[in-house]
């Protein structure tokens, strides 16, 4: 079986452990993968974009079969497992590299994407209103390895016990129908 039929998306909802821990164990997703876009210096480090100076953010590509879970329901799961109230950071994250942003792909991906922030805004699971940048399509930078699958081999580090653990938690029970066996 051939997986030609597969898509991407590129999201970013803070800090991207939370991000890929939550889409790696979602059923249609075949892989999540930690990086960064949307900024001006090639093949940035992890440790420039914390400096905020590089106008990437913490993002992760889902690759995932749309006859699985499909873009706009990637998008709802974004939504709903970080805030996207909050302009350029999640909790105590701050700064611009942990702006919620969508990535579109392409232009049936951003009318999907405003779409999807409408119904959500509609829907009243958020208070306030939606800052989530939508954007056209950016370079993804893949991050250095040590950050991939950081929640699975780093579960107990204090920030993984603080805010990972809650928000995958959270995912799990949300979405329980739909995730990998």
């Amino acid at each position: 079986m051939t997986e030609t039929h597969l898509e991407k998306a590129l999201i970013g909802g803070g800090c991207f452990w939370c991000t890929e821990a939550i889409f790696t164990g979602l059923r249609g997703v075949r892989s999540a993968r930690p990086g960064y876009a949307g900024g001006h210096r090639e093949n940035p480090t992890y440790e420039q974009v914390c400096t905020g100076s590089t106008g990437h953010a913490e993002v992760v590509q889902v690759v995932f079969d749309p006859q699985e879970i499909s873009f706009a329901d990637v998008l709802r799961v974004f939504y709903t497992t970080h805030d996207p109230t909050q302009l350029n950071r999640q909790g105590n994250d701050v700064g611009t590299q942990y702006r919620s942003v969508i990535f579109a792909l392409d232009p049936a991906q951003e009318v999907t994407a405003r779409e999807v922030t409408q119904e959500i805004a509609a829907s009243g699971i958020w208070p306030d209103p939606i800052v989530t940048e939508i954007s056209g399509p950016a370079v993804f930078w893949e991050a250095e390895e040590k950050h991939h699958d950081y929640f699975a081999r780093n579960p107990e580090t204090a920030y993984c016990s603080a805010v990972v653990a809650p928000k995958v938690a959270k995912a799990r029970k949300m979405y329980r129908d739909r995730l990998k066996v």
